[in-house]
């Protein structure tokens, strides 16, 4: 499971669909309909959330408009209510980790989405705040 902590612009198609798979299998995760993946690091961030259910919404619901601005069809159904949530903490070391990861899996995978994105400076998804510090502990480096 992998619940980027980069903006969903950021992500080429296939990353874009199994981000919104993978969130909606965190989201059943935190709403306890399945017994799978409980104890997965990358939840960890939500769990410790003050509204875990809220902010997991909040964070698909970036990716399903990233996706509808692309023409894309994702269920916003499959959410509940967005509310405002306070948002989540991410450091500057983990983001620069992923964006990394990302890079080289769009040089093989989208080349041409590689070259776009080589250059830029990293965003995060709308729900996180950068702050200084290392990779998350929950990363796997």
């Amino acid at each position: 499971m992998r619940l980027w902590s980069l903006h969903p612009r950021h992500l080429d198609p296939q990353g874009l669909v199994a981000l919104w798979r993978e969130g909606l299998l965190a989201r059943a995760v935190l709403h306890e309909q399945t017994r799978g993946y409980r104890m997965h690091p990358q939840l960890d961030r939500f769990k410790a959330h003050p509204q875990p259910k809220r902010a997991i919404d909040a964070y698909l619901a970036a990716v399903q408009e990233e996706a509808t601005a692309r023409g894309y069809r994702f269920d916003r159904g499959k959410l509940g209510r967005i509310h405002r949530v306070a948002p989540i903490a991410v450091t500057r070391g983990q983001l620069d980790h992923e964006w990394t990861h990302l890079l080289r899996k769009l040089e093989v995978r989208n080349p041409a989405l590689h070259a776009r994105w080589r250059d830029a400076a990293a965003e995060a998804h709308p729900l996180f705040v950068m702050v200084e510090g290392g990779v998350a502990d929950w990363e796997r480096v």
